[in-house]
């Protein structure tokens, strides 16, 4: 009885009206009242401060709410997974990102792919580029958001994403962070700073060496929250994953387009996974990418900007 207790408490409390939450939960006005005050009786405390029309909650009746939202949230977890090993239907989504991956479009997708669809249990895993194609390869995930480091196989679906500029952060207090873009070049004397887990930190010093042209010496961050903070400390700059200028950046560091000959340093983004693991929620999850990273592109984009 707690629990269906609980929940009409904190439907009170979201309405802010017995009136409503008694609506809400398809009982009478005075059913939610009697069963408001069998709660109090059983807890033995004050939840709901009543004044005539209007009430409040006390201190203990915060208490109490803040922790049935946790309490509620659990339980319908546990419906929900029960129910998935009862019918032996495997609704879990598991997905890699890269680590050095700076935008919000992955965040935005897993949002909106989540209320859509709460049947769904989504995992989210990071790696550089080896590490999300290993994982990919032997089954730990269903599909990667990766970079294209090398042609597309037959034995995976290739669902390109976007096609977008390579970026940079950088210092707030080097003098390169007040101009538009800056090139391979003007980059060869600083450090350059690579997320990469130990096991590949040398996979990652050369593709960037080798095949990109990154000059001069590496750093290493196990995260992209540690390479901020390097950067932001001026010892370096990092490539990052992502697309455009993020206005919330702040002032500590700047995002800049990276240039080399003239013209911007373009990567291939793409959701990957193997043909026979694909599914209805492998191919959404990929074409809500694809949608976000289109709209975000298009709300960045710079009317008669070329380099953009």
């Amino acid at each position: 009885m707690l629990l269906r207790q609980m929940q009409y408490f904190v439907s009170v409390v979201n309405t802010n009206s017995f009136t409503e939450a008694a609506e809400q939960m398809y009982i009478s006005q005075s059913a939610i009242s009697q069963q408001m005050r069998a709660l109090e009786d059983e807890l033995g405390v004050e939840l709901i401060h009543r004044e005539k029309r209007r009430f409040s909650l006390t201190p203990a009746g915060e208490y109490f709410y803040r922790n049935s939202l946790r309490v509620l949230d659990e339980v319908e977890r546990l419906k929900r997974e029960t129910i998935q090993i009862g019918t032996y239907d495997d609704t879990r989504l598991r997905v890699g990102y890269l680590r050095c991956y700076g935008g919000k479009e992955l965040h935005q997708v897993i949002a909106a792919f989540s209320e859509k669809y709460p049947e769904v249990s989504l995992e989210i895993v990071h790696g550089n580029h080896e590490d999300l194609y290993d994982l990919l390869r032997f089954g730990s995930v269903d599909m990667v958001l990766n970079d294209q480091r090398r042609a597309f196989s037959d034995a995976y679906v290739n669902f390109e994403l976007v096609k977008s500029q390579c970026f940079i952060e950088i210092s707030g207090k080097s003098a390169l962070s007040r101009l538009e873009y800056v090139t391979l070049e003007e980059l060869r004397n600083i450090p350059c700073i690579l997320v990469a887990s130990k096991e590949q930190q040398e996979n990652e010093s050369e593709y960037y060496h080798n095949t990109l042209g990154f000059g001069g010496s590496f750093l290493f961050a196990e995260s992209l929250e540690e390479g901020r903070l390097m950067v932001a400390g001026n010892r370096g700059f990092m490539p990052v994953e992502g697309i455009r200028q993020d206005p919330n950046l702040g002032v500590t560091f700047q995002r800049l387009p990276l240039f080399q000959n003239g013209e911007p340093v373009v990567r291939n983004y793409c959701a990957f996974w193997k043909k026979e693991r694909g599914g209805y929620y492998v191919e959404e999850f990929a074409d809500m990418l694809r949608q976000e990273f289109a709209a975000k592109q298009k709300r960045l984009r710079r009317p008669g900007d070329s380099r953009f």
